[in-house]
């Protein structure tokens, strides 16, 4: 399924309209009719029960006027609450309008002081709300009235749906300037979009349920370059096996990672590599901790590599070693708790751009390249960096904040300048590759924010480099799933060897409809 932005989404409901001839007015009633479908859900028998319905003055208002016809007829005691500046009003709201003031329905404008104390009773004794005050076009500051209308929706603690996005959220960012309608469910139109999934928007969300309301299907799809990560999808990211496959077939994994004080990551990295099906594993490692490696780890080969400092990659005797190494495998990844001695980054610089092999940047291997990201054009193959925000803006040499002003664009964005494959890390994950494509992953759990888990993922990606061209998607896809089926049983208390552990039961539920 392909994510629009808010630009996309208007230009997808021109087209349908002027070049399909699909009345406006038609889509208007498919989406008030989900929403309403929606709302049934979330309350249950709706006969007899109080709903507010607050409504702005666009089509947004539009879809959920037509909602207030829809549980009126169920048998709710529907009032419409209205906001907005009354000659911004679609001709499509006018219509509905007429039909519900045909119908007896209340309906008041938000414009006296009396109007805002009938709202505020309103309130207090509803069953739920629909929130149809601001669309997809919201960016910015919200004006004072729809300000103080989302503040008392808030207030009172009961279930609101949204139409399309929670007024408040920024369509394209998640951005949320001071507050957002606090969604129990939100029904997203035509196509989900990036607030939906990214935060501080993604709090707002609530269950997202994601409808079509009759859109041509080519439209959905056509020239929209952002695609969330879904079962369907994920199916495609992994071929079946042939029956004759050996080790060798599987892939041949270099992991290049760990230090003294940081052994466990590269543990969890190399194993995540096994766990994901690659055939042989060697971890590469300073000389003096080899042996340390030898008893934890039983089914990784480990390779001493000699160094200059104990414990620390470095020097040039090691960068020699760790070349010729790489050129037994067919992929390497390189970083989990490398460290950050001057020599080793130096190390790192000259590895990445003198390999020929396809490669893995994770932590401090990307952490060399701070400041200097343009050095990663030289690589012999297009790099997969997978960093937190963190450290995507410390290689960018800019701020978290900064990047989450728009976090798909900035992504993408990293991608083409570097020409790289970046894998960013966050609530939800997001996948761009040099060619502009965007791919987003709305799997995992807040219990996921542990230590080690990103070294699972950058190891699972690694594993699965040999087996699909689509190793960076389907990694993304199998730790979030792996991380999902830890946190049925370990919640916020799941570590990054419960996602580790459960990598080969995502694996097989992914390829079980084979």
């Amino acid at each position: 399924m392909k994510i629009a932005l808010a630009k996309q989404m208007h230009e997808i409901d021109a087209a349908a309209i002027n070049q399909y001839g699909l009345p406006e007015l038609s889509l208007m009633e498919s989406a008030g009719h989900r929403v309403f479908e929606a709302t049934v859900k979330i309350l249950g028998n709706v006969k007899d029960k109080s709903i507010c319905v607050l409504a702005g003055s666009g089509n947004n208002g539009g879809d959920a006027l037509v909602t207030a016809r829809f549980l009126f007829n169920r048998g709710a005691k529907v009032k419409v609450f209205l906001t907005g500046t009354k000659n911004h009003r679609t001709g499509s709201f006018g219509v509905q309008m007429k039909i519900l003031r045909e119908m007896g329905i209340e309906i008041l404008q938000l414009e006296t002081d009396r109007a805002w104390e009938r709202l505020q009773v309103a309130l207090k004794f509803t069953d739920g709300i629909i929130d149809g005050i601001l669309g997809t076009g919201f960016f910015g500051t919200i004006r004072p009235p729809a300000l103080k209308l989302i503040r008392l929706a808030n207030s009172v603690g009961k279930p609101i749906i949204s139409v399309d996005i929670p007024s408040g959220v920024a369509s394209d960012t998640g951005a949320v300037d001071d507050v957002a309608i606090n969604a129990a469910c939100t029904v997203a139109l035509g196509l989900p979009k990036p607030g939906h999934f990214i935060c501080p928007g993604a709090n707002y969300v609530g269950k997202l349920i994601i409808d079509d309301i009759g859109i041509p299907g080519d439209l959905l799809n056509d020239d929209i370059h952002q695609t969330l990560i879904e079962d369907e999808l994920a199916q495609t990211f992994l071929p079946a096996r042939a029956r004759d496959v050996h080790k060798g077939s599987c892939g041949k994994i270099l992991v290049i990672a760990g230090s003294r004080g940081m052994t466990g990551a590269a543990c969890l990295a190399s194993m995540a590599a096994l766990k994901a099906g690659a055939g042989i594993v060697t971890l590469a490692v300073p000389e003096s901790l080899n042996d340390l490696y030898e008893v934890k780890l039983t089914e990784i080969m480990t390779a001493p590599i000699p160094e200059d400092k104990i414990g620390v990659f470095g020097g040039q005797k090691a960068l020699e070693s760790l070349l010729k190494l790489a050129e037994k495998f067919d992929a390497v990844l390189i970083g989990s708790g490398l460290g950050r001695a001057t020599e080793t980054l130096e190390l790192v610089r000259n590895f990445v751009t003198s390999i020929e092999k396809p490669l893995i940047l994770d932590a401090d291997a990307i952490f060399a390249f701070n400041g200097n990201a343009e050095i990663l054009k030289k690589c012999k193959q297009i790099p997969i960096l997978t960093p937190h925000l963190g450290e995507l803006a410390a290689l960018l040499s800019t701020t978290v904040e900064e990047l989450r002003k728009n976090l798909v664009l900035n992504v993408k964005q990293v991608a083409q300048d570097c020409r790289a494959i970046i894998v960013a890390k966050s609530e939800c994950t997001i996948v761009a590759y040099p060619n502009g494509e965007i791919f987003i992953s709305a799997l995992g759990n807040n219990g996921m924010a542990t230590a080690g888990s990103g070294d699972v993922l950058a190891g699972t990606i690694a594993g699965l480099m040999k087996q699909t061209p689509f190793a960076p998607l389907a990694g993304v896809y199998l730790h979030g799933k792996a991380g999902d089926l830890a946190a049925s049983t370990k919640s916020y208390g799941l570590i990054a060897t419960d996602i580790l552990e459960n990598l080969p039961l995502a694996i097989q539920k992914l390829i079980s409809d084979f």
